[in-house]
């Protein structure tokens, strides 16, 4: 079996070691933590590795890695630690679970998560280190960007065009045809039926903007 290192300790982690373990072709041997939010040495048994050193334990060239990571300061946590993933020569894995349907020409980047559930249409490109709760529709000829979170029964209808680092609440819905740009935070129920600019807070029917992600987006 392929063997696989997960980036991360939250609960999230907890859930990608489940998925990876039953529902895929990888072993997970370790997880790994920057060595500042290191709080236990093992995790469901095995190994926590501090990030600094983790290819000393475990080299790129036989290992594989996934950042279990959420939508932390709107996604960019994740895309700091893509960014050093790849410095350090990791192949990123993508994990599509198999009661998902997924069509045979949809295009997909490393580290995306698409749980249970989602329907992903015919000529949809994602990019990098998406992730897909349970449920999701994914219109066609649709284009996601990378690093965003889609949490569950999200609408995203055809020909839709996402930016990157954007945050799609529960049960929202995003009309056919529509560009959403970076860095946008969409509220759980909230539907959306003209373009949205980027940076922007959106909630309600319709949709409108009530602030700015400028400071949910800090990073430290």
């Amino acid at each position: 079996m392929k063997k696989l290192i997960i980036f991360g300790t939250s609960l999230f982690s907890q859930i990608a070691y489940e998925y990876f373990t039953y529902d895929s072709d990888y072993e997970v041997i370790a997880f790994s933590i920057e060595r500042k939010y290191m709080r236990v040495r093992k995790r469901l048994k095995l190994p926590v590795i501090p990030f600094e050193e983790v290819g000393k334990w475990f080299s790129p060239e036989k290992n594989e890695m996934f950042l279990a990571i959420g939508y932390g300061q709107l996604n960019r946590l994740k895309e700091r630690i893509f960014r050093q993933a790849k410095e350090k020569e990791y192949s990123l894995v993508a994990y599509v679970s198999s009661k998902s349907f997924v069509w045979r020409n949809v295009v997909m980047g490393e580290n995306c998560f698409v749980f249970e559930g989602n329907v992903i249409q015919p000529f949809v490109k994602i990019g990098d280190g998406n992730t897909f709760w349970s449920g999701n529709h994914i219109g066609h000829h649709s284009a996601v960007g990378n690093h965003n979170f889609f949490s569950s029964h999200v609408v995203l209808s055809g020909n839709c065009q996402v930016g990157d680092r954007c945050f799609f609440g529960v049960n929202s819905t995003i009309a056919n045809g529509l560009e959403i740009g970076s860095d946008c935070v969409i509220g759980a129920a909230s539907n959306v039926t003209k373009d949205l600019e980027a940076g922007g807070i959106y909630i309600g029917n319709p949709a409108k903007r009530i602030g700015e992600t400028n400071e949910m987006a800090e990073i430290r």
